[in-house]
């Protein structure tokens, strides 16, 4: 995971980016940007070419230096960190998600971070920056612009392109299209991207996706590490963990299917080393995320035309961090077998899961015309 690099700045706010001189031959880079609720990914490179430049994972957190903190305490002393650095200074800051369920839910935090992707771009604040930026599927006009809104002053130009079928674009191998045997899957595909806040599923056909083909559902990683959070508290009260703690043994452990017994896991409480037993608890909550996003797939199975199904059916992909449940691949792919439908086949995005969205929105960036782009100057 890359660490975000410290904030500078002695305000309480990160500076809006200086206002570089506008002649024409201004370096002009492209950035992909997949906004997720638990973790962000930019991917940026000049305009001129396919080069990727920067390439940066950052937990999407903002942490707002406390008062009274000791000089020297924080890197350069610091009034704002981000990512990995305020997650690691959480003795000493105040932590704030920009983001809730895939939106904006702290605007002056999701400003605040996005100055700070910006930075990781263009330290010197001197290119002009046209972000492709991914939503949720079907994600209300009001969230958009608060995206929007965010973006003002950071970036120059930006485009808003749902998350699911900027993953298929960016799961898509270019240098195979011209190969016989490769399935495209942006020509004709099923993605379901299941991420912290929400889970997105959209049909992709080689056209941008209406509003019909996708299906957004407010349940996803952190709905899981909620009802697991619960659940643990009912069985060992004061038990005293953290949600962070939570969401790594749900990340350690979790799976779908028939319970997984036995699960214990070791856990620190009032500094003593205990073993939990979770595997039913685990369970529980990873399959409510399976009952969630079955019906919104079969839906959207039922929406596609006759003459497509089939091989749709031959291409439905997990993404996400949720791809990396255990089994909620060959779940998915027994369940709709059970259901009758025609020989289908459920995998795996892979490894690469967290750059999907964002090579996507890159690759995107490098096709969009001119009239596309919307300005978001101050």
């Amino acid at each position: 995971m890359t660490t975000a690099t410290i904030e500078k700045s002695p305000s309480t706010a990160s500076p809006a980016p200086p206002t570089p001189s506008r002649k024409a031959d201004r370096k002009i880079l492209l950035a992909g940007f997949d906004l997720g609720t638990n973790k962000s990914c930019i991917l940026a490179g000049p305009a001129s070419n396919n080069d990727i430049a920067v390439s940066k994972i950052v937990p999407t957190v903002v942490g707002y230096v406390k008062d009274g903190i000791v000089d020297g305490i924080i890197a350069g002393n610091a009034s704002i960190l981000f990512g990995e650095d305020a997650l690691k200074n959480f003795l000493h800051v105040n932590l704030v998600t920009p983001l809730g369920n895939g939106v904006v839910a702290h605007p002056q935090a999701a400003r605040d971070f996005f100055r700070h992707m910006r930075g990781l771009v263009d330290a010197g604040s001197m290119a002009e920056i046209r972000a492709v930026i991914g939503v949720p599927a079907n994600v209300e006009e009001e969230a958009r612009e608060d995206i929007r809104q965010c973006a003002t002053g950071v970036f120059e130009r930006v485009l808003l392109i749902p998350e699911p079928f900027l993953a298929a674009l960016g799961y898509r191998d270019d240098s195979r299209l011209n190969q016989p045997n490769y399935v495209d899957p942006v020509i004709n595909s099923l993605f379901i991207d299941i991420g912290g806040g929400t889970s997105d599923l959209c049909l992709i056909q080689g056209y941008f996706p209406t509003r019909e083909d996708q299906i957004c559902i407010d349940f996803a990683g952190d709905a899981i590490d909620a009802l697991i959070h619960e659940e643990i508290d009912r069985q060992y009260p004061g038990n005293g963990l953290s949600r962070q703690t939570v969401r790594e043994i749900k990340e350690a452990h979790s799976y779908v299917g028939p319970v997984r017994k036995p699960t214990d896991v070791k856990v620190i409480i009032g500094g003593k080393a205990r073993m939990l037993e979770l595997g039913e608890t685990i369970g529980r909550a990873c399959n409510t995320l399976l009952e969630r996003i079955y019906p919104a797939l079969t839906t959207l199975i039922t929406r596609a035309s006759s003459d497509s199904v089939v091989q749709l059916l031959q291409n439905i992909i997990v993404t996400g961090g949720g791809s990396q449940i255990r089994g909620i691949d060959t779940v998915l792919q027994k369940r709709l077998t059970d259901d009758g439908y025609e020989s289908p086949r459920v995998r795996l995005a892979g490894q690469d899961y967290k750059r999907y969205v964002a090579i996507g929105a890159f690759k995107a960036a490098h096709a969009a015309r001119e009239n596309q782009w919307q300005h978001v100057l101050d």
